[in-house]
């Protein structure tokens, strides 16, 4: 039988090399995260600092939670905190990107290439658009598929303020998509 996060954890308190398998388990998810966030280069090193505080708190953890990924999401989420300039910067960049795109494009690309483009464009302004913590769940939700729960556990907040934040972003999104269905919001941003 697999050993849950938590059990793995709790061992890890007395065999501090047990906490690999955490990392193995979880490192290309969060890392995954991060680069879609910040960009590979940044991801990389903040994958490494999440696992680090992961192991540094490891004796805080909640062994009622058997699944560690809400709460590593949790921390790499509060690293990101310390680089939102670079974060609004990186969407504010793919928001003009649609004027590169437009002088890139040539006869033989296909209608459907474009408007999926120009629609990650505004997209990318949008999010840039939203505040941090609506984006922070917005985009666990969509890109990480967490489920509410999990968020509100990532976040140390309740699931009323994750829904109501969710709500709020959709609705801004929704907005500067020009009223577009919620669903294709969720398929650009995991195509995005």
């Amino acid at each position: 039988m697999t050993p849950t996060d938590a059990e793995i954890i709790d061992r890890s308190r007395h065999e501090p090399d047990a906490f690999a398998a955490i990392f193995d388990r979880h490192a290309p998810h969060i890392r995954r995260y991060l680069a879609r966030r910040l960009g590979t280069q940044v991801a990389d090193d903040l994958v490494a600092e999440t696992f680090l505080a992961a192991f540094d708190k490891r004796e805080r953890y909640d062994q009622a939670r058997p699944d560690a990924q809400p709460w590593l999401y949790g921390i790499a989420t509060n690293l990101v905190g310390r680089h939102r300039r670079q974060e609004a910067r990186r969407y504010q960049a793919r928001s003009s990107d649609q004027s590169d795109a437009a002088e890139a494009d040539h006869a033989d690309r296909v209608a459907a290439e474009v408007t999926a483009q120009a629609m990650r464009s505004m997209l990318a302004g949008a999010l840039g658009g939203l505040s941090d913590e609506d984006r922070d769940v917005l985009l666990l939700v969509a890109w990480e598929q967490l489920a509410y729960e999990e968020v509100a556990a990532a976040l140390a907040i309740p699931v009323g303020t994750v829904r109501s934040r969710l709500n709020r972003a959709r609705r801004k999104v929704r907005q500067a998509l020009g009223g577009s269905n919620p669903t294709e919001i969720e398929e650009l941003l995991n195509n995005g």
